[in-house]
C-alpha cells in the first residue's frame, strides 16, 4: 500500500448513495494523496468461493459503497476538483486477486433476453495483471478503474448511487484508470468526494451491467480547482487507451436505426449470437464476457433517419 500518504480511508469507512449530511471520513488540504481501500460493487455479499444462489441472495440496498466522503479544505460550488489517478492494488483472497462478474435478472442491457442469474468468478495475479481466464481457452486483458466516483449533490436527502450524475458518480468509464486526471464539479462547501467500485477489467457500455468487479487499494491526489465552471466532468488519458487490446484486432456487429438504445442492444445482441456460434458458448456466458472486453461505439450519428452502432470484440482474448 502507499507508504507516503497523506491519509488512509479504510474500508468500514464507506457509504451507499450520495448524501451532502454525511459527516466526512477526513478532512483534508488541496494536494493531498490519500489511499482508499475500496470494496467491490456487492459490499462484500459475493466473495472468491460464491456461487448463483448468492447472486439470487444479493441486497441490492448494499451495492456499490463508496469510500468516504472527503471534505476538501476550500472547495465551493462552482469550482472542480482535479484528482490524479495513481495506482491501483488488486487485494487477495484465497491465495489470489479475485473478481466476479454476474448478470442480474432486471439489470443490464439484455435484460428482457436473459432473465435467469448467472455468475462467473474471476482469479487473476494481483503483481502482474496477466490476462484472466474466461473458460477454457478464453483470456481477458485486464485494465484496474473505478467505476465509482464523485461530489456530493446540492440537492438534501439520499439520492441512489446507482445513476451517474453531473458530479461524477457510477461512470463506468474505463479509462478512469492510472495515470488520468479527472476533473469533477464541486455544488457543496468542501465537495464531499467519495470513491469505490473498482473494476479489473470492463468494455465501454458494461453491457451486462457488471464488470469484473474487484475489491482494490487506490491512492488518488486531490487537488482544487477554483472557479472551474464546469457543467459536467471531464479527464485527460496519459496516453492510448486501447492498446492493451488492439493486437489481434476485433470482431464487429453492428445495430442500425433510429434509436440509439435500439441500435445498442441489437449490436451486443448480434455479438452474443456470433460467439455462440463461432466458440460454442452458452449465450449468458457471451453476455457476460463481453461486458468485461467489448466496446459499444457510435460509428455514425447524422446519416438521418437511421443511426450505426458497432460492438467492437477483440480478437485477443481468443488467439
Amino acid at each position: 500500500m502507499c507508504q507516503n500518504c497523506d491519509y488512509t480511508i479504510h474500508g468500514a469507512q464507506h457509504h451507499f448513495g450520495w448524501d451532502n449530511s454525511i459527516a466526512p471520513a477526513e478532512r483534508v488540504e488541496p494536494g493531498a494523496q490519500i489511499a482508499f481501500h475500496c470494496m467491490d460493487s456487492s459490499a462484500g455479499q459475493l466473495g472468491p468461493s460464491s456461487t448463483v444462489e448468492d447472486v439470487k441472495a444479493l441486497d441490492f440496498g448494499k451495492i456499490n459503497p463508496v469510500s468516504g466522503p472527503i471534505h476538501v479544505e476550500g472547495a465551493e460550488p462552482g469550482d472542480a476538483l482535479k484528482i490524479t489517478i495513481d495506482s491501483f492494488a488488486p487485494r487477495e483472497a484465497e491465495g489470489s486477486a479475485w473478481g466476479w462478474t454476474a448478470n442480474i435478472p432486471g439489470f443490464g442491457l439484455l435484460a428482457d433476453q436473459f432473465t435467469d442469474p448467472a455468475l462467473t468468478i474471476w482469479k487473476y495475479d494481483a503483481k502482474t495483471l496477466q490476462p484472466t481466464l474466461f473458460g477454457e481457452h478464453g483470456r481477458v486483458p485486464l485494465k484496474p478503474f473505478c467505476g465509482t466516483i464523485g461530489n456530493a449533490l446540492a440537492e438534501p436527502g439520499m439520492h441512489s448511487i446507482v445513476p451517474p450524475r453531473r458530479v461524477g458518480g457510477n461512470l463506468d468509464i474505463r479509462d478512469l484508470a492510472a495515470g488520468t486526471v479527472l476533473y469533477l464539479p464541486v455544488e457543496v462547501a468542501g465537495a464531499l468526494f467519495s470513491v469505490g467500485d473498482t473494476h479489473a477489467a470492463q468494455g465501454d457500455g458494461e453491457v451486462c451491467g457488471t464488470a469484473i468487479e474487484s475489491p482494490m487499494d487506490a491512492v488518488l491526489t486531490i487537488d482544487l480547482v477554483k472557479d472551474a465552471q464546469l457543467k459536467f466532468p471531464r479527464f485527460t488519458t496519459p496516453g492510448p487507451v486501447t492498446r492493451h487490446l488492439d493486437a489481434k484486432g476485433y470482431e464487429v456487429t453492428t445495430g442500425i436505426g433510429p434509436d440509439l438504445m435500439s441500435a445498442s442492444r441489437d449490436a451486443v445482441a448480434g455479438m452474443v449470437d456470433h460467439l455462440c456460434a463461432t466458440r460454442q458458448m452458452a449465450a449468458v456466458d457471451a453476455y457476460m464476457l463481453v461486458s468485461t472486453c467489448g466496446d459499444l461505439r457510435i460509428s455514425e450519428i447524422v446519416d438521418q433517419p437511421n443511426w450505426v452502432v458497432s460492438f467492437y470484440f477483440p480478437r485477443c482474448v481468443f488467439e
